[in-house]
């Protein structure tokens, strides 16, 4: 008899985990909304696939990128000042998690696996673990619903490093090549530009991560979408000129009226495994390795952890799943998750001299340009950068 896992969340990680679970285990995932109402809902996040996400994806059969726009580079600007651009060794890709998301679920229900809708609260995790031989806790942002200890030495934060500004928007010409625009503010936030793809077309997603309480920090009290657009608007023109001479005054506004977001997020790490009486309970993406988005890695990290799991359960499919399963899944994705971390909590920060060393060789060497945008692709090289 197979072994029964239960999967509570249906973003990235629990997804990529179904899809890679489902044909050696009795898998059942727990969600709290239907894929319609994801999809008429408000956007969740930003999000690019590297290539390294994308080929994860295309292993484990999930729907296609095809459609979105192709993302080959990365744009660096420091102020007004345009540095390089870099280019990723493998085409990327933005879609709408809101339209990526429920387009899986929807397709993992007509391949048969089984869903049950219920918001889980954690006074009834443990009743819920005597139900399965496997729980995982992947609620990202909102959990996690599991008491997993924080990892101290990796979350050095204790209140918000940025607070992230999001819309997803049409009327924005595209950088060329079209890629990634990233525009640094020293002391005062950073601004990325990142061509999408959302159920009514292509747009630009404009992501401010604004210093709290910083001139880019303007967002406090806006409450309609029309007066999100207006405020960017404004931003962009004081702020960001390159990107408002390539607005279209006529067409610039959301792609829908739940196209914006306002966060902040307090970074924290934990522990991605424990016991609940007899059952073994693990975390992964957001849920336990929650950072700032400021280096893109999230969605990425996500897939990574949930590849290492799909491999460790594998690894361990007779044998029993106790908490040196959860042992063994800490061990292979530890390394990782500590350059990832260190690194993104670095650029919340002042940069090394060093490393702004790197950034000014970019602007003249095309090799080193295309270094800096690998970094994306594989954070640990950006570690080795930053801690060399």
């Amino acid at each position: 008899m197979n072994k029964r896992i239960g999967i509570i969340g249906s973003g990235t990680s629990g997804l990529q985990l179904t899809y890679s679970l489902k044909n050696d285990f009795d898998v059942t995932m727990l969600h709290y909304e239907e894929p319609g109402e994801i999809l008429r809902g408000r956007i969740q996040s930003t999000q690019v696939h590297f290539r390294p996400t994308l080929d994860r994806e295309h292993r484990f059969h999930m729907p296609e990128t095809d459609a979105a726009p192709s993302i080959k580079s990365i744009h660096f600007s420091m102020g007004q000042q345009k540095l390089f651009v870099g280019r990723l060794t493998g085409t990327a890709a933005s879609i709408d998690q809101r339209m990526a998301y429920s387009q899986a679920m929807n397709d993992l229900e007509q391949r048969g696996v089984r869903f049950r809708k219920a918001r889980i609260i954690p006074e009834e995790l443990k009743t819920l673990a005597e139900s399965y031989d496997l729980l995982i806790d992947a609620t990202g942002k909102s959990g996690p619903l599991a008491p997993f200890p924080v990892e101290v030495e990796l979350t050095p934060f204790h209140t918000p490093q940025r607070k992230c500004i999001v819309g997803y928007f049409t009327g924005v010409a595209p950088v060329e090549p079209e890629g990634i625009s990233i525009t640094v503010l020293p002391g005062t936030g950073e601004m990325f530009e990142i061509p999408a793809l959302t159920e009514q077309g292509p747009v630009t997603i404009l992501f401010i991560e604004a210093v709290p309480q910083g001139k880019l920090d303007a967002f406090i009290g806006v409450r309609t979408s029309q007066d999100f657009v207006e405020r960017m608007k404004s931003i962009l023109q004081d702020n960001f000129p390159e990107i408002y001479g390539r607005i279209d005054p006529d067409r610039f506004s959301l792609v829908d009226e739940s196209a914006y977001l306002q966060t902040a997020i307090t970074p924290v790490i934990r522990q991605p495994y424990l016991m609940l009486n007899d059952t073994l309970v693990l975390g992964c993406g957001d849920s336990v390795i929650l950072a700032d988005p400021i280096t893109g890695q999230g969605c990425n990290t996500a897939s990574y952890c949930a590849e290492q799991l799909y491999e460790t359960l594998m690894a361990h499919k007779e044998s029993a799943w106790d908490e040196q399963i959860g042992i063994d899944y800490w061990r292979r994705i530890g390394p990782y998750v500590k350059a990832v971390t260190e690194w993104t909590n670095a650029m919340t920060g002042p940069l090394p001299e060093h490393v702004a060393q790197i950034l000014m060789k970019a602007a003249t060497d095309q090799q080193v340009a295309d270094q800096v945008a690998h970094w994306f692709e594989v954070p640990t090289k950006a570690h080795e950068a930053f801690f060399r």
